[in-house]
């Protein structure tokens, strides 16, 4: 019988909390890992993507930080993008709600404002990317001398994304007593070097390999296709399959594809780079609620987001790196639910995608598409009839139901039902102006008895009462 949060030491107030959000077994990651943690120990730990390593940081976090004077946390947690930065400071708030803990995240994209209004106030727990703290840090509004312990979340992405200068120069800020907790899918080279400059005699768990957990619930299929093809492929993946997320290699990619598969019926959203904040959350929100079919995106989603019942990952780019290939599927079969994860592969990315295949020990065969056999358990789903222009007539110029980060559909000018060639938005000339017996005002500048706007032309040389 597995253990326990209670047998594990976690104390009974916060153990309800988990309790009441229907989490009753510890995940492998959360058994190996939070005696050592909650005694105060400095920790690494590799697990896969969506094994609960949240839960693994977050409730020794809650146990040991103490209530912050205004601008010093005394919890921090560093990650590499604004979407966990959100996702872990929701799963810490119900955690630590109990203790009336006060968290903020801290990143870009967004105002100073409210950032600088809750560290006046004091928080407990910031929860941060690393360029946003730097900045406040630079401004002396936010100081680091009085974190008792600091958190390293996807250690390996902060690596790789260029941000360990400045995860160095904060951790320098903080006390050398303070307690570090280290996650990561890998434990080597540069994180490595973290581990042994910034941890004392940390204990050390690793679980399985990620691919090797995830293949355990989720079916990896390598479809071959031509680059043609891949489009009328996804849409029948995401019209059988139900939420799908679908990455690409380029944000301009992403977003034509989302056009072209709104032009098949399908609403889809947006998640890259070049979103603002506001429209990445609206994206995200419209995913999970339903609102949307698929989210179309490109890496900035591989690692940190965390929706429920993602049904399949399409990989329409194959990703570059054996590591992208985890995280991008990670996506889904989180938690050990079920999921399917499919590689589209065009004659020239074969080789490359054999050597991701190799590195990663998956021996599926490159074949022909086949969606029953694919998806046959996949969530149960009533496929989605594309829409035809009876069913929801739109403009002309613009089929499809493509969303632009959360939005209304985009639509462009284009005809409106019983203006042939008008475009939208626009009225035809002399419509809706004001008329004089009749006829169309002319407009100011011009001469005539309208010459000026809601004043009569004076005669040439005449004074103005």
């Amino acid at each position: 019988m597995p253990p326990s949060f209670a047998d594990l030491g976690v104390p009974t107030p916060v153990a309800a909390a988990i309790a009441a959000r229907g989490i009753t077994d510890p995940f492998p990651i959360q058994v190996a890992t939070l005696p050592d943690a909650i005694a105060g120990r400095d920790l690494c730990g590799r697990a896969p993507t969506g094994s609960g390593k949240t839960l693994a940081f977050g409730i020794p976090l809650a146990l040991s930080v103490d209530r912050a004077r205004p601008h010093h946390p005394t919890g921090l947690v560093l990650v590499p993008t604004r979407e966990l930065a959100a996702q872990v400071a929701r799963e810490l708030e119900w955690l630590t709600a109990s203790q009336r803990l006060r968290i903020t995240t801290f990143y870009g994209g967004v105002g100073f404002d409210h950032q600088l209004r809750d560290l006046r106030r004091g928080v407990d727990i910031a929860v941060a990317c690393p360029g946003r703290l730097a900045d406040l840090v630079q401004r002396k509004s936010i100081h680091l001398d009085e974190v008792q312990v600091a958190v390293l979340d996807e250690a390996d992405r902060l690596a790789d994304m260029g941000f360990l200068p400045e995860v160095r120069r904060l951790l320098d800020r903080t006390p050398d007593t303070r307690q570090t907790l280290l996650f990561s899918a890998t434990l080597d080279g540069d994180v490595d070097t973290l581990i042994r400059r910034y941890q004392h005699n940390p204990a050390r768990h690793e679980l399985e390999t990620p691919i090797d957990e995830h293949a355990a619930v989720a079916e990896h299929h390598f479809w071959s296709v031509t680059r043609e093809g891949r489009l009328e492929v996804t849409a029948d993946v995401v019209n059988r399959a139900g939420p799908t997320v679908v990455f690409t290699r380029t944000k301009h990619g992403a977003d034509r594809l989302a056009r072209q598969l709104g032009q098949r019926g399908l609403d889809t959203a947006v998640l890259h780079g070049n979103r603002s904040q506001s429209q990445r959350d609206r994206a995200l929100q419209e995913f999970h609620t339903g609102r949307v079919h698929a989210l179309v995106a490109t890496d900035v989603a591989a690692r940190g987001i965390h929706v429920d019942g993602v049904a399949c990952v399409v990989h329409f780019d194959p990703p570059a790196d054996h590591k992208d290939y985890v995280h991008r599927s990670g996506r889904t079969a989180r938690a050990g639910a079920a999921g399917v994860v499919i590689s589209l592969v065009t004659s020239e990315q074969r080789g490359p995608v054999r050597k991701m295949q190799k590195a990663l020990g998956l021996r599926q065969e490159l074949v022909d598409p086949d969606h029953e056999t694919a998806l046959a358990d996949a969530p149960a789903h009533a496929p989605r009839r594309p829409r035809t222009e009876a069913d929801s007539p739109r403009p002309e110029g613009r089929p499809g139901g493509h969303r632009k980060a959360g939005g209304r559909p985009d639509q462009r000018r284009g005809g409106k039902p019983g203006r042939p060639g008008a475009p939208a938005g626009r009225k035809p000339a002399g419509q809706g102006k004001s008329t004089r017996n009749g006829k169309p005002a002319k407009r100011s500048g011009q001469s005539g008895p309208a010459g000026r706007r809601g004043r009569p032309s004076a005669p040439k040389g005449a004074r103005r009462g």
